[in-house]
Order: C-alpha cells, then sequence, then structure tokens
C-alpha cells in the first residue's frame, strides 16, 4: 500500500471509530476503475460505424442505358402508340354515340361498333375507364330515347367488356364450382 492510502486509512479510522479493512478500500478503487473502464469502452463500442468512402459494386450508375433498356423503351413507345391510336377509335365512335346519334338504327350501330373494338382490342384501351364509358352512355339514355334493341346492344356491350377484363377461359369442365 502506498503512502497516501495509508493515511487515508488512518483518517478513516479515527473518524468512524470503526475497522476498515486496507483490502475493502482497494477492492473498491479497483472495482471502480474497471467499471469506468468497460463503460468507456461500450461507449465507445456503441458508436455507429460509417465508413468514409464505402465502394459498394452493385450500386454502380451507369453512364449510357444498356441495351435491355433501350428495347424496352422502345416496346414501351410502341404499345403507348398503338393504345392512343385505339383510344382515337373509341372516342370518334363514343363521341358519335353521345351526340350525333338520333336513330334507334344509329344507336344500336354504334353500340354494335364499341362492342367489336372492345372485342378487337381485347378490352377498353388506355385512358378509358368502363366507369367512364358507362356514365357517357347512360347520360345518352337518360335524355330520353332509348328502344329495347337499343338497351339490349348496351347490356351486350357491357358483358362483353366484362368478359375481357376477367376471361375466365381456363373452365374445369369436371368441376361444375
Amino acid at each position: 500500500s502506498t503512502p497516501s492510502s495509508t493515511a487515508q486509512l488512518t483518517s478513516l479510522r479515527m473518524q468512524n471509530g470503526a475497522d476498515v479493512d486496507v483490502a475493502d478500500i482497494i477492492d473498491r478503487r479497483e472495482a471502480l476503475r474497471t467499471t469506468i473502464a468497460t463503460l468507456g469502452f461500450g461507449a465507445v463500442a456503441m458508436i455507429p460505424r460509417v465508413p468514409a468512402l464505402a465502394y459498394d459494386p452493385t450500386n454502380v450508375y451507369l453512364a449510357e442505358p444498356t441495351d435491355e433498356f433501350k428495347e424496352s423503351e422502345r416496346q414501351r413507345a410502341e404499345f403507348r402508340k398503338a393504345q392512343l391510336e385505339i383510344k382515337k377509335n373509341f372516342d370518334v365512335v363514343l363521341t358519335r354515340l353521345t351526340t350525333q346519334s338520333k336513330t334507334e338504327e344509329e344507336l344500336e350501330t354504334d353500340l354494335k361498333e364499341l362492342k367489336y373494338l372492345v372485342t378487337r382490342t381485347g378490352g377498353l384501351p388506355l385512358g378509358i375507364k368502363k366507369d367512364d364509358l358507362v356514365k357517357a352512355i347512360r347520360s345518352k339514355k337518360a335524355k330520353g330515347f332509348w328502344p329495347t334493341n337499343v338497351e339490349y346492344a348496351y347490356q351486350a356491350l357491357i358483358r362483353e367488356i366484362a368478359y375481357q377484363q376477367s376471361p375466365n377461359k381456363d373452365k374445369d369442365i369436371e368441376n361444375p364450382l
């Protein structure tokens, strides 16, 4: 033991009037030093490590687009162009149905033409929703003249749209459910 710790021990004995073991004081000091050292290292270990210049070879930005990307962009552009042409055909017939057609034959012909376009294109083109089409036709129906044959053509159109959106062609004949 060092002279200062001996003096501290003697002063503690005199103040408290009790015997204090030198080994207890040394053990407490060592325990305190160990605890502080452990906490210090633990705090350092909890600091998040962020690499300064991390290089990830999977996260590379290309200077030029790949050939596959260029091909997919070309296909998307062709698809959009084709869909715009189909939409124009639908718009012409729908506009004629809602504004120009007055007789039973004209209304029925326009609805059958819409059904043909739905069948030929496999559904509605991009930009035309079933709800919007139905609202436009119902607004024409609400204006007055709507004979039975026109209603049949309208219902056939609605059924064809529903079929094209969910064809269910793979029916299991053996299982009726």
